[in-house]
């Protein structure tokens, strides 16, 4: 897979991502959901922390602001990481797969700083309303933007037993978190690199492995 390959396989993902979410984010007030199917909706919410919803706020003693705008820097570190990740195993001519999975993780973490960077310069608040893109009345600024989440599979939905202990009826769900489309193609990338592994990083020792023609021929 060459370089080229590479960069259209992540301009297609971002233009997904960034079109799902503004999409979202122009047609839907936060917390408005949609049902597709019984296991299946679209639920417009915002993160504004990490994974999960999690706040350096919540674990570090420093204001929801700075924890941001510290997160924010971290994410464009490590996009720049991922990048030069990328950049140097397409050089070195790595497996297709380890190619495929870095791709998908750099599309993906790039799609979702694009929203922590600029979203909060170019929308306005989604609070009972429809958000406007390239509002006059931003809802932040550079840097403290909100990432976009939509996508939603509560697969499982009930209420434990009664007779159940510490849990009895209590509510239920699987699968719980709502996610988007950069989310997925990094979690797409990182699974592929730990299911398929030897697949990924396995090309320089199947080289290596390789009876040597040249040896061979001298032998015989």
């Amino acid at each position: 897979m060459n370089i080229k390959k590479s960069i259209l396989f992540i301009l297609l993902i971002l233009i997904i991502d960034q079109w799902s979410k503004i999409y979202i984010k122009t047609h839907f007030v936060l917390g408005e959901s949609v049902e597709v199917f019984n296991w299946f909706k679209i639920l417009f919410i915002e993160n504004e922390g990490a994974a999960w919803g999690a706040k350096l706020s919540d674990i570090l003693p420093i204001s929801d602001d700075m924890g941001k705008l510290v997160l924010t820097i971290f994410r464009l570190f490590a996009i720049f990481g991922i990048g030069y990740w990328l950049f140097d195993v397409i050089k070195k001519k790595a497996s297709n797969t380890l190619i495929w999975a870095v791709s998908l993780i750099f599309a993906g973490a790039l799609g979702n700083i694009i929203d922590s960077v600029f979203y909060g310069v170019m929308f306005n608040d989604s609070y009972n309303e429809v958000a406007t893109l390239f509002s006059d009345d931003p809802y932040g600024k550079i840097f403290y933007g909100k990432v976009v989440d939509m996508l939603y599979f509560p697969m499982v939905d009930a209420t434990w037993p009664s007779w159940m202990p510490m849990v009895g009826g209590q509510n239920f769900r699987f699968f719980e978190p709502v996610f988007n489309i950069a989310d997925t193609a990094i979690s797409t990338g990182v699974g592929i690199l730990l299911v398929f592994n030897k697949r990924a990083f396995g090309k320089d020792e199947e080289i290596s492995n390789q009876p040597n023609e040249t040896s061979t021929n001298i032998e015989a």
